[in-house]
Protein backbone atom coordinates (compact mmCIF):
# COMPACT_ATOMS: atom_id res chain seq x y z
CA UNK A 1 0.00 0.00 0.00
CA UNK A 2 1.25 3.64 -1.04
CA UNK A 3 1.96 5.72 2.17
CA UNK A 4 -0.58 8.50 2.15
CA UNK A 5 -0.28 12.37 3.19
CA UNK A 6 -2.88 12.50 5.44
CA UNK A 7 -5.80 15.02 6.10
CA UNK A 8 -7.92 15.49 9.22
CA UNK A 9 -6.12 12.56 10.50
CA UNK A 10 -7.36 10.54 7.52
CA UNK A 11 -5.13 9.71 4.29
CA UNK A 12 -5.96 12.51 1.44
CA UNK A 13 -7.30 9.67 -0.38
CA UNK A 14 -10.14 9.40 1.64
CA UNK A 15 -11.25 12.73 0.42
CA UNK A 16 -11.21 11.92 -3.33
CA UNK A 17 -13.44 9.33 -2.78
CA UNK A 18 -15.50 11.22 -0.59
CA UNK A 19 -15.98 14.18 -3.36
CA UNK A 20 -16.27 11.14 -6.20
CA UNK A 21 -19.58 9.55 -4.41
CA UNK A 22 -20.54 12.99 -3.60
CA UNK A 23 -21.08 13.67 -7.13
CA UNK A 24 -22.15 10.30 -7.89
CA UNK A 25 -24.77 10.44 -5.37
CA UNK A 26 -25.85 13.46 -6.43
CA UNK A 27 -26.61 12.09 -9.56
CA UNK A 28 -28.64 9.34 -8.45
CA UNK A 29 -30.11 11.23 -6.12
CA UNK A 30 -31.28 14.06 -8.38
CA UNK A 31 -32.84 11.83 -10.94
CA UNK A 32 -34.34 9.28 -7.85
CA UNK A 33 -36.38 12.35 -6.61
CA UNK A 34 -38.17 13.29 -9.88
CA UNK A 35 -38.16 9.65 -11.24
CA UNK A 36 -41.68 8.45 -9.37
CA UNK A 37 -43.55 11.83 -10.06
CA UNK A 38 -42.33 12.37 -14.20
CA UNK A 39 -43.89 8.62 -14.64
CA UNK A 40 -46.94 9.98 -12.61
CA UNK A 41 -47.67 13.43 -14.11
CA UNK A 42 -49.33 14.22 -17.23
CA UNK A 43 -48.61 14.14 -21.00
CA UNK A 44 -49.08 17.47 -21.23
CA UNK A 45 -46.50 18.82 -18.84
CA UNK A 46 -43.89 16.55 -20.07
CA UNK A 47 -44.22 13.49 -18.00
CA UNK A 48 -45.49 9.95 -19.19
CA UNK A 49 -49.16 9.65 -17.77
CA UNK A 50 -48.66 6.63 -15.56
CA UNK A 51 -51.01 5.53 -13.12
CA UNK A 52 -49.74 5.43 -9.68
CA UNK A 53 -49.28 1.75 -9.00
CA UNK A 54 -47.27 1.47 -12.54
CA UNK A 55 -44.66 3.80 -11.54
CA UNK A 56 -44.04 1.96 -7.87
CA UNK A 57 -43.82 -1.48 -9.49
CA UNK A 58 -40.96 0.37 -12.00
CA UNK A 59 -39.73 1.80 -9.19
CA UNK A 60 -38.96 -1.27 -7.27
CA UNK A 61 -37.81 -3.12 -10.02
CA UNK A 62 -35.34 0.11 -11.28
CA UNK A 63 -34.11 0.38 -7.45
CA UNK A 64 -33.71 -3.37 -6.89
CA UNK A 65 -31.49 -3.95 -10.27
CA UNK A 66 -29.38 -1.12 -9.26
CA UNK A 67 -28.40 -2.53 -5.63
CA UNK A 68 -28.05 -5.95 -7.03
CA UNK A 69 -25.50 -5.39 -10.03
CA UNK A 70 -22.95 -4.16 -7.70
CA UNK A 71 -23.07 -8.22 -7.13
CA UNK A 72 -21.73 -8.53 -10.67
CA UNK A 73 -19.79 -5.21 -10.74
CA UNK A 74 -17.67 -6.49 -7.59
CA UNK A 75 -16.97 -10.19 -9.00
CA UNK A 76 -15.41 -8.08 -12.13
CA UNK A 77 -13.67 -5.82 -10.28
CA UNK A 78 -12.31 -8.59 -7.83
CA UNK A 79 -11.26 -10.93 -10.42
CA UNK A 80 -10.71 -9.13 -13.53
CA UNK A 81 -10.44 -5.04 -13.95
CA UNK A 82 -9.81 -3.40 -10.61
CA UNK A 83 -11.42 -1.47 -8.19
CA UNK A 84 -10.23 1.78 -10.58
CA UNK A 85 -11.31 0.72 -14.24
CA UNK A 86 -14.19 -0.23 -12.88
CA UNK A 87 -15.27 2.93 -11.16
CA UNK A 88 -14.61 4.63 -14.32
CA UNK A 89 -16.40 2.28 -16.26
CA UNK A 90 -19.53 2.64 -14.39
CA UNK A 91 -19.47 6.50 -14.16
CA UNK A 92 -19.24 6.81 -18.22
CA UNK A 93 -21.97 4.64 -18.51
CA UNK A 94 -24.21 6.54 -15.66
CA UNK A 95 -23.93 9.54 -17.38
CA UNK A 96 -25.02 8.29 -20.57
CA UNK A 97 -27.93 7.07 -19.14
CA UNK A 98 -28.48 10.34 -17.43
CA UNK A 99 -28.38 12.19 -21.06
CA UNK A 100 -30.65 9.73 -22.57
CA UNK A 101 -33.29 9.98 -19.98
CA UNK A 102 -32.37 13.88 -20.89
CA UNK A 103 -33.30 13.96 -24.63
CA UNK A 104 -36.29 14.93 -25.99
CA UNK A 105 -38.33 12.57 -27.25
CA UNK A 106 -37.20 11.18 -30.67
CA UNK A 107 -33.37 12.54 -30.51
CA UNK A 108 -31.78 9.56 -30.58
CA UNK A 109 -34.02 7.75 -32.79
CA UNK A 110 -36.56 5.83 -30.33
CA UNK A 111 -39.67 6.30 -29.42
CA UNK A 112 -39.91 7.75 -26.00
CA UNK A 113 -41.07 4.80 -24.05
CA UNK A 114 -37.55 2.69 -25.09
CA UNK A 115 -35.74 5.72 -24.98
CA UNK A 116 -36.43 5.99 -21.04
CA UNK A 117 -36.29 2.20 -20.56
CA UNK A 118 -32.53 2.30 -22.59
CA UNK A 119 -31.26 5.06 -20.00
CA UNK A 120 -32.49 3.06 -17.05
CA UNK A 121 -30.66 0.37 -18.07
CA UNK A 122 -27.30 2.27 -18.70
CA UNK A 123 -27.96 3.70 -15.01
CA UNK A 124 -28.45 -0.09 -13.31
CA UNK A 125 -25.70 -1.54 -15.45
CA UNK A 126 -23.14 1.68 -14.91
CA UNK A 127 -24.27 1.57 -11.09
CA UNK A 128 -23.08 -2.02 -10.71
CA UNK A 129 -19.92 -0.95 -11.78
CA UNK A 130 -19.10 2.10 -9.47
CA UNK A 131 -20.78 1.46 -6.23
CA UNK A 132 -19.40 -1.83 -4.78
CA UNK A 133 -15.86 -0.57 -5.73
CA UNK A 134 -16.30 2.86 -4.22
CA UNK A 135 -17.23 1.71 -0.80
CA UNK A 136 -14.48 -1.28 -1.01
CA UNK A 137 -11.57 1.51 -1.51
CA UNK A 138 -12.34 3.17 1.79
CA UNK A 139 -11.42 0.12 3.62
CA UNK A 140 -8.55 -0.27 1.61
CA UNK A 141 -6.89 2.51 2.50
CA UNK A 142 -6.66 1.01 5.94
CA UNK A 143 -4.51 -1.25 7.51
CA UNK A 144 -6.40 -4.57 9.35
CA UNK A 145 -6.84 -3.20 12.96
CA UNK A 146 -6.56 0.67 12.09
CA UNK A 147 -9.43 2.28 14.64
CA UNK A 148 -10.26 4.99 12.20
CA UNK A 149 -11.55 2.70 9.74
CA UNK A 150 -15.07 3.26 11.50
CA UNK A 151 -14.49 7.20 11.19
CA UNK A 152 -13.68 7.02 7.95
CA UNK A 153 -16.93 5.27 6.51
CA UNK A 154 -18.64 7.94 8.71
CA UNK A 155 -17.24 10.79 6.41
CA UNK A 156 -17.52 9.20 3.35
CA UNK A 157 -21.04 8.70 4.30
CA UNK A 158 -21.44 12.53 5.22
CA UNK A 159 -20.21 12.26 1.30
CA UNK A 160 -22.94 10.78 -0.23
CA UNK A 161 -25.72 12.78 2.04
CA UNK A 162 -24.12 16.16 0.94
CA UNK A 163 -24.60 14.53 -2.45
CA UNK A 164 -28.15 13.80 -1.77
CA UNK A 165 -28.91 16.80 -0.25
CA UNK A 166 -27.72 18.93 -2.87
CA UNK A 167 -30.13 16.80 -5.19
CA UNK A 168 -33.62 16.88 -3.95
CA UNK A 169 -32.87 21.06 -3.61
CA UNK A 170 -31.81 21.23 -6.93
CA UNK A 171 -33.56 18.96 -8.86
CA UNK A 172 -37.10 20.01 -7.40
CA UNK A 173 -36.15 23.24 -8.52
CA UNK A 174 -34.62 22.97 -11.43
CA UNK A 175 -37.57 20.91 -12.81
CA UNK A 176 -39.97 23.15 -11.40
CA UNK A 177 -38.32 25.86 -13.69
CA UNK A 178 -37.38 24.15 -16.69
CA UNK A 179 -39.15 21.05 -16.57
CA UNK A 180 -38.75 16.93 -15.84
CA UNK A 181 -35.79 16.25 -18.35
CA UNK A 182 -34.02 19.66 -17.32
CA UNK A 183 -33.57 17.97 -13.61
CA UNK A 184 -31.97 14.66 -15.58
CA UNK A 185 -29.51 16.89 -17.54
CA UNK A 186 -28.49 17.98 -14.03
CA UNK A 187 -27.93 14.52 -12.81
CA UNK A 188 -25.79 13.95 -15.85
CA UNK A 189 -23.86 16.78 -15.12
CA UNK A 190 -23.20 15.82 -11.38
CA UNK A 191 -21.96 12.64 -12.67
CA UNK A 192 -19.16 14.26 -15.35
CA UNK A 193 -17.96 15.92 -12.25
CA UNK A 194 -17.53 12.59 -10.22
CA UNK A 195 -15.66 11.36 -13.13
CA UNK A 196 -13.83 14.24 -13.74
CA UNK A 197 -12.27 14.16 -10.15
CA UNK A 198 -11.70 10.26 -10.24
CA UNK A 199 -9.85 10.69 -13.52
CA UNK A 200 -7.80 13.37 -12.69
CA UNK A 201 -6.52 12.74 -8.85
CA UNK A 202 -6.45 9.32 -8.09
CA UNK A 203 -3.40 8.61 -9.68
CA UNK A 204 -1.57 10.98 -7.06
CA UNK A 205 -4.31 11.22 -4.18
CA UNK A 206 -4.94 7.20 -4.08
CA UNK A 207 -1.48 5.72 -5.14
CA UNK A 208 -2.07 1.93 -6.21
CA UNK A 209 -5.10 1.85 -4.41
CA UNK A 210 -7.75 -0.10 -6.34
CA UNK A 211 -5.56 -1.20 -9.55
CA UNK A 212 -4.58 -4.60 -8.59
CA UNK A 213 -8.17 -7.18 -8.36
CA UNK A 214 -8.35 -8.04 -4.98
CA UNK A 215 -8.12 -11.67 -6.29
CA UNK A 216 -4.77 -11.28 -7.23
CA UNK A 217 -3.42 -9.43 -4.02
CA UNK A 218 -4.43 -11.99 -1.59
CA UNK A 219 -2.87 -14.66 -4.37
CA UNK A 220 0.42 -12.33 -3.48
CA UNK A 221 -0.08 -11.89 0.02
CA UNK A 222 -0.64 -15.81 0.57
CA UNK A 223 0.29 -18.12 -2.52
CA UNK A 224 -0.33 -21.06 -0.91
CA UNK A 225 -3.80 -20.18 0.28
CA UNK A 226 -5.07 -17.99 -2.36
CA UNK A 227 -7.26 -20.99 -3.39
CA UNK A 228 -7.81 -22.71 -0.26
CA UNK A 229 -11.14 -23.45 1.51
CA UNK A 230 -12.63 -20.90 3.80
CA UNK A 231 -11.59 -21.04 7.28
CA UNK A 232 -14.19 -21.54 10.01
CA UNK A 233 -12.98 -18.09 11.22
CA UNK A 234 -14.19 -16.84 8.05
CA UNK A 235 -17.21 -18.76 7.29
CA UNK A 236 -18.49 -17.66 10.92
CA UNK A 237 -18.09 -14.06 9.76
CA UNK A 238 -19.80 -14.80 6.14
CA UNK A 239 -22.71 -16.22 8.34
CA UNK A 240 -22.96 -13.11 10.52
CA UNK A 241 -22.90 -10.69 7.23
CA UNK A 242 -25.60 -12.81 5.44
CA UNK A 243 -27.69 -13.02 8.80
CA UNK A 244 -27.11 -9.11 9.14
CA UNK A 245 -28.07 -8.75 5.68
CA UNK A 246 -31.68 -10.31 6.13
CA UNK A 247 -32.86 -7.51 8.19
CA UNK A 248 -31.00 -4.89 6.36
CA UNK A 249 -33.77 -5.50 3.74
CA UNK A 250 -36.67 -5.33 6.43
CA UNK A 251 -34.76 -1.70 7.76
CA UNK A 252 -34.39 -0.22 3.91
CA UNK A 253 -37.74 -2.24 2.16
CA UNK A 254 -39.38 0.54 4.89
CA UNK A 255 -37.00 3.36 4.61
CA UNK A 256 -37.19 3.13 0.65
CA UNK A 257 -40.75 4.49 0.58
CA UNK A 258 -38.92 7.19 1.24
CA UNK A 259 -38.74 7.63 -2.98
CA UNK A 260 -42.00 6.00 -3.96
CA UNK A 261 -45.57 5.93 -1.80
CA UNK A 262 -43.87 9.10 0.85
CA UNK A 263 -42.90 10.78 -1.97
CA UNK A 264 -46.63 10.33 -3.62
CA UNK A 265 -47.91 11.43 -0.15
CA UNK A 266 -46.26 14.20 -0.06
CA UNK A 267 -46.98 15.29 -3.60
CA UNK A 268 -50.35 14.75 -3.29
CA UNK A 269 -52.13 14.58 0.62
CA UNK A 270 -49.57 17.00 2.49
CA UNK A 271 -50.36 20.53 2.77
CA UNK A 272 -46.91 21.97 1.66
CA UNK A 273 -47.61 26.01 1.74
CA UNK A 274 -45.63 28.32 3.80
CA UNK A 275 -47.28 31.27 3.69
CA UNK A 276 -47.45 32.11 -0.31
CA UNK A 277 -44.83 29.19 -1.23
CA UNK A 278 -45.63 25.71 -1.69
CA UNK A 279 -42.82 23.71 -1.27
CA UNK A 280 -41.68 21.19 -4.29
CA UNK A 281 -42.52 17.79 -2.83
CA UNK A 282 -39.28 16.79 -4.38
CA UNK A 283 -37.49 18.97 -1.40
CA UNK A 284 -38.47 16.83 1.06
CA UNK A 285 -36.40 14.30 -0.63
CA UNK A 286 -33.47 16.57 1.05
CA UNK A 287 -34.92 16.14 4.56
CA UNK A 288 -33.24 13.13 5.41
CA UNK A 289 -29.51 14.42 3.82
CA UNK A 290 -29.55 17.37 5.83
CA UNK A 291 -30.64 15.35 9.05
CA UNK A 292 -27.49 13.12 8.05
CA UNK A 293 -25.41 16.20 8.14
CA UNK A 294 -26.39 17.08 11.25
CA UNK A 295 -27.14 13.86 13.36
CA UNK A 296 -23.96 12.44 12.28
CA UNK A 297 -21.67 14.30 14.66
CA UNK A 298 -24.45 14.43 17.66
CA UNK A 299 -24.44 10.49 17.27
CA UNK A 300 -20.76 10.19 17.01
CA UNK A 301 -20.34 12.19 20.21
CA UNK A 302 -22.99 9.75 21.88
CA UNK A 303 -20.56 6.43 21.23
CA UNK A 304 -17.88 8.04 22.39
CA UNK A 305 -19.43 9.22 25.37
CA UNK A 306 -20.57 5.66 25.98
CA UNK A 307 -17.29 4.43 25.90
CA UNK A 308 -17.00 0.81 26.56
CA UNK A 309 -20.76 0.64 27.10
CA UNK A 310 -21.12 1.89 23.37
CA UNK A 311 -23.71 -0.73 21.46
CA UNK A 312 -22.15 -3.73 19.53
CA UNK A 313 -23.21 -3.90 16.00
CA UNK A 314 -26.28 -6.49 16.22
CA UNK A 315 -27.39 -3.82 18.72
CA UNK A 316 -27.04 -0.87 16.94
CA UNK A 317 -29.01 -2.73 13.99
CA UNK A 318 -31.84 -2.92 16.21
CA UNK A 319 -32.01 0.45 17.45
CA UNK A 320 -32.46 1.44 13.71
CA UNK A 321 -35.49 -0.91 13.65
CA UNK A 322 -36.89 0.90 16.72
CA UNK A 323 -35.82 4.17 14.96
CA UNK A 324 -37.86 2.75 11.38
CA UNK A 325 -40.88 2.49 13.24
CA UNK A 326 -41.01 5.58 14.86
CA UNK A 327 -40.74 7.14 11.90
CA UNK A 328 -43.77 5.22 10.23
CA UNK A 329 -45.60 5.97 13.40
CA UNK A 330 -45.66 9.41 12.12
CA UNK A 331 -47.01 8.79 9.35
CA UNK A 332 -49.95 6.61 11.19
CA UNK A 333 -50.15 10.14 12.69
CA UNK A 334 -50.88 11.82 9.26
CA UNK A 335 -53.34 9.06 7.85
CA UNK A 336 -55.20 9.24 11.11
CA UNK A 337 -55.52 13.28 10.38
CA UNK A 338 -56.93 13.02 6.93
CA UNK A 339 -59.77 11.23 9.20
CA UNK A 340 -59.92 8.73 6.05
CA UNK A 341 -60.96 11.93 3.97
CA UNK A 342 -58.32 11.73 0.98
CA UNK A 343 -59.27 15.45 0.02
CA UNK A 344 -57.61 16.30 3.35
CA UNK A 345 -54.06 17.97 3.15
CA UNK A 346 -51.75 16.93 6.20
CA UNK A 347 -49.33 18.90 8.19
CA UNK A 348 -45.60 18.83 6.88
CA UNK A 349 -44.64 18.15 10.13
CA UNK A 350 -45.38 14.35 10.17
CA UNK A 351 -43.23 14.14 6.93
CA UNK A 352 -40.83 15.90 8.95
CA UNK A 353 -40.95 13.44 11.94
CA UNK A 354 -40.98 10.66 9.87
CA UNK A 355 -37.30 11.61 7.96
CA UNK A 356 -36.06 12.39 11.13
CA UNK A 357 -36.49 9.31 12.93
CA UNK A 358 -35.70 7.20 10.02
CA UNK A 359 -32.40 9.24 9.36
CA UNK A 360 -31.60 8.20 13.30
CA UNK A 361 -32.12 4.92 12.18
CA UNK A 362 -29.91 5.24 8.96
CA UNK A 363 -27.18 6.47 10.61
CA UNK A 364 -27.32 3.26 13.22
CA UNK A 365 -27.14 0.35 10.39
CA UNK A 366 -25.87 1.83 6.88
CA UNK A 367 -22.27 3.47 7.84
CA UNK A 368 -22.04 0.17 10.56
CA UNK A 369 -23.07 -2.39 7.71
CA UNK A 370 -20.69 -0.94 5.15
CA UNK A 371 -17.36 -0.82 8.14
CA UNK A 372 -18.32 -3.92 8.69
CA UNK A 373 -18.03 -6.00 5.37
CA UNK A 374 -14.77 -4.35 5.49
CA UNK A 375 -13.90 -6.29 8.89
CA UNK A 376 -15.33 -9.68 7.75
CA UNK A 377 -15.43 -10.49 4.32
CA UNK A 378 -11.72 -12.26 3.57
CA UNK A 379 -9.93 -10.54 1.17
CA UNK A 380 -10.19 -12.31 -1.86
CA UNK A 381 -13.65 -11.91 -1.83
CA UNK A 382 -14.35 -8.12 -0.45
CA UNK A 383 -15.63 -6.28 -3.06
CA UNK A 384 -18.24 -9.63 -3.74
CA UNK A 385 -19.24 -9.35 -0.49
CA UNK A 386 -19.58 -5.75 -0.41
CA UNK A 387 -21.91 -6.35 -3.74
CA UNK A 388 -23.92 -8.90 -2.06
CA UNK A 389 -24.28 -6.30 0.74
CA UNK A 390 -25.66 -4.38 -1.69
CA UNK A 391 -27.90 -7.04 -3.04
CA UNK A 392 -29.98 -7.48 0.33
CA UNK A 393 -30.66 -3.44 -0.52
CA UNK A 394 -31.88 -4.74 -3.83
CA UNK A 395 -34.17 -7.23 -2.60
CA UNK A 396 -35.56 -4.60 -0.24
CA UNK A 397 -36.02 -1.96 -2.65
CA UNK A 398 -38.32 -4.24 -4.82
CA UNK A 399 -40.20 -5.14 -1.73
CA UNK A 400 -40.76 -1.46 -1.02
CA UNK A 401 -41.98 -0.88 -4.86
CA UNK A 402 -44.27 -4.24 -4.38
CA UNK A 403 -45.56 -2.83 -0.81
CA UNK A 404 -45.83 0.67 -2.25
CA UNK A 405 -47.53 -0.40 -5.23
CA UNK A 406 -50.80 -1.96 -3.25
CA UNK A 407 -51.57 1.18 -1.98
CA UNK A 408 -54.81 1.22 -3.36
CA UNK A 409 -56.15 -1.68 -2.18
CA UNK A 410 -54.95 -1.63 1.35
CA UNK A 411 -54.39 2.25 2.24
CA UNK A 412 -51.88 3.97 3.37
CA UNK A 413 -52.85 3.08 7.05
CA UNK A 414 -52.32 -0.58 6.92
CA UNK A 415 -48.71 -0.60 4.96
CA UNK A 416 -47.57 1.93 7.07
CA UNK A 417 -48.68 0.26 10.35
CA UNK A 418 -47.71 -2.96 8.91
CA UNK A 419 -44.10 -1.71 8.32
CA UNK A 420 -43.68 -0.11 11.53
CA UNK A 421 -45.11 -3.49 13.83
CA UNK A 422 -42.59 -5.39 11.41
CA UNK A 423 -39.75 -3.69 12.46
CA UNK A 424 -40.43 -3.29 15.93
CA UNK A 425 -40.77 -7.68 15.71
CA UNK A 426 -37.23 -7.72 14.29
CA UNK A 427 -35.60 -5.85 16.05
CA UNK A 428 -36.65 -7.85 19.49
CA UNK A 429 -35.16 -10.67 17.25
CA UNK A 430 -32.06 -9.06 16.38
CA UNK A 431 -31.58 -7.98 20.44
CA UNK A 432 -32.39 -11.86 21.60
CA UNK A 433 -29.04 -13.40 18.93
CA UNK A 434 -27.09 -10.23 19.31
CA UNK A 435 -24.23 -11.78 21.51
CA UNK A 436 -24.14 -15.04 19.36
CA UNK A 437 -23.50 -12.93 16.47
CA UNK A 438 -20.52 -11.05 17.99
CA UNK A 439 -19.22 -14.31 18.84
CA UNK A 440 -19.04 -15.18 15.18
CA UNK A 441 -16.88 -12.07 14.55
CA UNK A 442 -14.47 -13.78 16.22
CA UNK A 443 -12.95 -10.53 17.78
CA UNK A 444 -14.07 -7.98 15.34
CA UNK A 445 -15.94 -5.98 17.54
CA UNK A 446 -13.61 -7.01 20.95
CA UNK A 447 -10.66 -5.18 18.62
CA UNK A 448 -12.50 -2.10 18.23
CA UNK A 449 -12.66 -1.74 21.74
CA UNK A 450 -9.54 -2.55 22.51
CA UNK A 451 -8.02 -0.17 19.83
CA UNK A 452 -10.24 2.83 21.64
CA UNK A 453 -9.10 1.84 25.04
CA UNK A 454 -5.58 2.51 23.52
CA UNK A 455 -5.97 5.47 22.37
CA UNK A 456 -7.82 6.98 25.35
CA UNK A 457 -4.29 5.74 27.45
CA UNK A 458 -2.20 7.56 25.03
CA UNK A 459 -4.43 10.17 25.08
CA UNK A 460 -3.98 10.46 28.83
CA UNK A 461 -0.26 9.80 28.62
CA UNK A 462 0.16 12.85 26.44
CA UNK A 463 -2.23 15.05 28.82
Amino acid sequence: MTAQRNILGHPRGLFLLFGTELWERFSYYAMRAILVLFLTDTTINGGMGWSTKDALDLYGIYTGLVYITPLIGGYIADNFLGQRKSIIIGGVLMAAGQFTLAMPAGAIGLPMEQAFYLGLALLIAGNGMFKPNISTMVGDLYQEGDNRRDGAFTIFYMGINLGALLAGIISGSVTGEFGWRAGFMVAGIGMVISLVMQMTMAKSWLGDIGTVPAAARAKALNKSQSKAPLSKEEVDRLKVILIMGLFVIVFWAGFEQAGGLMNIYTQQYTDRMIGDFEVPAAWFQSLNPFFIITLAPVLAAIWVKLGKREPNSPVKFAMALFFLAAGFLCMVGAVLEQGGDTSVKTSMLWLVGAFFFHTLGELCLSPIGLSLVTKLAPLRLASLMMGAWFGFNAIANYVAGLIGSHVGELGAMAIFGGIAATAVICGLILLVFANTLVKWMHGAEVAAVSNAEQVEEQQAQIA
